[in-house]
Order: C-alpha cells, then structure tokens, then sequence
C-alpha cells in the first residue's frame, strides 16, 4: 500500500499506464491518469491522507443476450465493459465503513449492526450492510473501511451501476479481510443476496456476475449459487462491427414493480409445473395448458413464459455461433432477441407511462438510419435490441465499423450529444491496480 500523496504522484508519473492501459484501452490512459488523481485528491480532503490507500476497479456490464432469464435460471451472454466503479480505499480500525460516492451523502454502516431493517430499502447503506452480513453468514471476515468512489458507469443506462457497487463492496472486504481467497462467482452470489433481501430488489445474477468475472462470459445458472460460467473469445472490433448502447434519457424512477413483474409473473407458471423457476419447461408443455392458464394468469403473464423459453434456447445458439466464428448467426440471434423482447416480454416501455417511449423511438430510428444506407438488418448487416432490464434507460446496437461514426451523430442529434457511447471489452473484472496488472 502507498499514501494519496505518493499514489498521486506515481499516477502522474505513468507507474500505473499498466494498469490502465489493460483496463481502459491506451487512448485513455492520459484521461485515466487524471481521474484516479483526482479520486485520491477528494479521498485525501474527506478521510485524510496519513493511512495507505488501497486502488480498486469493478467494470460495468453490458447485457448481450438472454433478457430476463437469469432470474429463472436461464442462460445469458454479458459481457463486461470499459466504463468502471473506481475506489479509494483505506482500512478502519473501529468497525465503521464509511463510503462517500461522488454526487452522494456518505454511507455509514456499523459492521457490528448489520441485522436486516437497521437500514432503509433501497438504499446503498442497506447494500454495504447485507453485503457484510452475507459475509457473516459465510464465516468470512468483516471489518471497517473508509473509501471515495467514483464512477462513470451510467445511473440507470442498464450497465449495473448498483451490480458494479455492491461486488466493489465485496472486493474490498474480500481484499482487506479475507486475503482475497473468495472467488468472483461468489461474491456475485453475495450482491446479489444483498440486492434481494436488504435492499429489496429481485434480481437475477448475471449483472453481478458479470461485473466480478470480467471478459466476454455466456453464464448457465441453471443450478442456484454455482453458476457455470465459460470465457468466450469475442471482440466485436475484431468481427468489423462497433458496440454502442443508446441513452435515451428515461428515468428508471418508480420502475421496481414493472421490473419485479417479470420474474413474478414467469414463476406464476412455473408454480403451475410444480417448479419455482421456468428453466426446464418446454413449449411442448406450455401450450396445451394455455387455455386454463389464460384464465388464472392472464395472457402477459403466458407470453413472458414463452420469451423465457425461446429466449434461453436463443442465447445458447449465439454462443455457439460465437464459438465457430458465426457472426451472421450471433446478429440474428441479437434481432430476434430485440423482437421478442418488444413484443413478447414487453419491456420497452411502461403501461404506467405509455408516453414516455424513448427506447421505441431510439429502435426506430435505429431502423431508419440503416435503411436508408442500405444495410440490413440481421447478418451482415446491424442489429439492435433493448438494453439491459428495459422500460426506460438504453438500447443496444451492433453497428458495421464503417457506419459507426455516422451512427454515433446521428443518435446524439436526437437524445443529446455523448447519448450514443461507445462500448469496449473489458477483460478484468473485479481488480485492485498494483502498478502493473
């Protein structure tokens, strides 16, 4: 460990282009340099600069394909990307955290409190505390810790902002407690338990996932809490296409209930099997029964079911169309995705503010541009598809190179200049910079 002062000025003197090179590509190295310098600048004016400081990273991720599937055991392709949670970290001695994010009140948690209630709902206080407490629960080690965060991974754009905080929270207890033995699979395990029980979210796991792991992963999570999870060789530059996702600048405020519906309603059927989740049932079974199930569960609640199961066959044929170099078939598998998740999940927009359609329009137009140019949809040309949980936030298109910075104008024309953002892979997942990864 180094102070802020010395960290600073090894930053400003490139002993950490290494690592950031490897994180952030080598056009942003300079722009990188600066930004951890000014993280450990604020740390130093909040917490002081005596104590060695600790330097963390935890990726964002992007949703590939297999939208609302984890949830009930499905398959997903995610991958994880350049934007990034960055910490600066000094360990406490008294059991305190305290973790001020840039933009936010500090969050203070008594690791000697930590009991589900102690903390509101759907706050990242009751995050850091079921995070401990899962920690607890595991026979781990927990302790205080002081840290500035900082992130450019965009609130409410569908690339985990909350998934990359809560392992960011488990890597630092990992790192500083726990000699950094517990697995990236297992601490996506443990945000996740967070998320569900103290701050009151029911989501799957590929978010977190995905953000631990790090790289270009299709994720099985047929059997709970072990995850098979495979490294898939993938670049989109190196297929000739540019990954972009869309903000369209909808709120995800008040959107808990349209996202908790989704689950919810796919295991209203599932129940009907005699199975607490949708993984293993089959079309074949479904569709007799859909008459008596019209009646009981309503019709979205059925077509929810049916995008589960073609949805999850479809992301283990665009992995293996990965694996044997089949961009044609990833494409199609990406439009087919898009589609069904419009009309069949219904997760473009909410019925509880049908004017609010940004991610329509952003499809639209997406549409529109390419077919003026002449490309097609599909393989060989573009694909398009709602990004992450949907109702409001992003979209995501896969864009032939040479149409990408024509795309990227005419996208910001629309929703605001910097709305359309480039995506590259990023290989690290969870990661401490040690000036030289």
């Amino acid at each position: 460990m180094t102070t802020v002062n010395e960290a600073i000025k090894k930053f400003l003197d490139g002993g950490y282009d290494k690592d950031l090179a490897a994180l952030y590509g080598s056009a942003e190295v300079a722009n990188q340099r600066k930004r951890w310098a000014a993280a450990l600048e604020s740390f130093e004016r909040l917490y002081g600069g005596d104590n060695p400081v600790r330097l963390f990273s935890v990726p964002g991720r992007s949703e590939i394909s297999g939208n609302h599937t984890d949830h009930n055991r499905g398959c997903v392709l995610a991958a994880a990307v350049n934007l990034d949670i960055i910490a600066i970290v000094a360990p406490r001695s008294d059991g305190m955290i305290r973790l001020k994010s840039e933009g936010f009140d500090e969050d203070v948690v008594d690791t000697s409190n930590i009991a589900p209630g102690v903390y509101p709902k759907l706050s990242s206080s009751a995050l850091i505390a079921g995070i401990c407490a899962a920690f607890v629960e595991r026979g781990y080690k927990i302790g205080g810790f002081s840290a500035y965060t900082t992130s450019n991974v965009i609130k409410g754009s569908g690339l985990s902002s909350s998934a990359a905080f809560e392992v960011m929270v488990g890597h630092i207890l990992n790192s500083l407690y726990n000699d950094g033995k517990i697995s990236a699979p297992e601490l996506a395990v443990i945000g996740q338990y967070s998320e569900n029980e103290f701050f009151g979210k029911p989501c799957g796991l590929m978010d977190q996932t995905a953000c631990a792991v790090g790289g270009f992963v299709a994720i099985d999570f047929e059997v709970p809490g072990h995850a098979k999870i495979e490294k898939l060789d993938f670049s989109p530059e190196d297929a000739g296409y540019a990954l972009f996702i869309v903000n369209t600048g909808g709120s995800h405020a008040d959107l808990n209930e349209d996202y908790a519906s989704i689950p919810r309603e796919m295991k209203s059927v599932a129940a009907r099997f005699g199975r607490d989740a949708m993984r293993g049932i089959t079309a074949d079974e479904l569709i007799p029964r859909i008459p008596e199930l019209r009646g009981e569960l309503g019709d979205r609640s059925i077509l929810r079911a049916l995008h589960f199961i073609t949805e999850n066959e479809r992301v283990k044929t665009q992995a293996d169309a990965l694996r044997s170099g089949d961009m044609g078939a990833f494409l199609d598998g990406v439009d087919a995705s898009g589609r069904s998740s419009f009309q069949y999940l219904q997760n473009v927009f909410t019925t509880h503010s049908p004017a609010e359609q940004g991610l329509s329009l952003a499809l639209m137009l997406t549409d529109l541009y390419f077919a003026s140019r002449g490309v097609k949809r599909g393989a060989g040309g573009y694909a398009c598809r709602v990004h992450g949980g949907g109702f409001a936030g992003t979209i995501q298109a896969f864009v032939p190179s040479e149409q990408s910075e024509g795309y990227k104008a005419y996208m910001d024309s629309v929703f605001g200049d910097g709305a359309c953002i480039p995506l590259r892979i990023r290989s690290y997942g969870a990661t401490e910079l040690l000036g030289g990864i």
